[in-house]
């Protein structure tokens, strides 16, 4: 399907994105999500199994109380529709993954590094159900083949085995295959939701008995 332009879902302009971006760098602490992580956030979101509301991922995002009332009208009036462009983007074929810029020896490039970041919370918001199923179905981590290969190319991920970085041409292929992957990711819970099983053990409660498992940390698997 090729939408024309016009057609295109109300998505963030240039300088809405600006004035997001700005609000984040200024008020975000080492290891806080910046633009392109809140985008891979909300894009795991979009396509997951459950539906996660704002009250829960804003966690994610906002971590200063904001100055004044008009200023946390705008943030969350941005972020709700930096959100709401998500599927609607993946809807039209029209989505395209905001990635940050690192500098190099040879000038600014652009990463995927906080997108990755991003999607694996998203992805950890539900990590009980996301880790089961990738553990018991082959077929979504196929799908999630390039999302991971971009991971652990940028540190945000561990691998199992020595991974070989990839080449610029890789990595390029990669970054063109995620509006597919994440169409994919959707259509493919959509197809197979959550079993009662699996969301009865998201909500099985803790005793403080020896079953307990401290949480996962990076090894190779999704979530960490």
């Amino acid at each position: 399907m090729n939408t024309p332009k016009s057609e295109w879902p109300s998505s963030l302009d240039d300088e809405e994105l600006r004035e997001l971006d700005t609000y984040l760098r200024k008020h975000g602490n080492e290891g806080d999500l910046m633009l392109d992580g809140v985008h891979g956030l909300l894009s795991a979101i979009a396509v997951g199994p459950l539906q996660i509301k704002p009250e829960e991922w804003l966690h994610e995002v906002l971590h200063d109380a904001f100055e004044d009332e008009g200023e946390g009208n705008r943030v969350l009036a941005l972020l709700a529709k930096l959100n709401d462009s998500v599927s609607a983007e993946l809807d039209v074929e029209a989505y395209e993954p905001i990635l940050g810029e690192i500098d190099t020896d040879e000038g600014p490039l652009l990463s995927a590094g906080g997108w990755c970041e991003g999607f694996s919370r998203g992805i950890d918001m539900r990590a009980a159900l996301w880790e089961s199923r990738l553990a018991e179905d082959p077929d979504l981590m196929q799908l999630l083949g390039p999302v991971m290969a971009l991971a652990v190319d940028e540190g945000v991920l561990q691998a199992d085995a020595e991974f070989e970085k990839l080449s610029d041409e890789e990595y390029d292929e990669c970054l063109g295959q995620l509006p597919e992957v994440l169409s994919a990711v959707a259509e493919y819970w959509e197809a197979k939701p959550p079993t009662e099983d699996e969301l009865k053990a998201m909500v099985r409660p803790r005793d403080g008995g020896g079953d307990d498992h401290p949480p996962r940390q990076r090894s190779g698997h999704w979530v960490h």
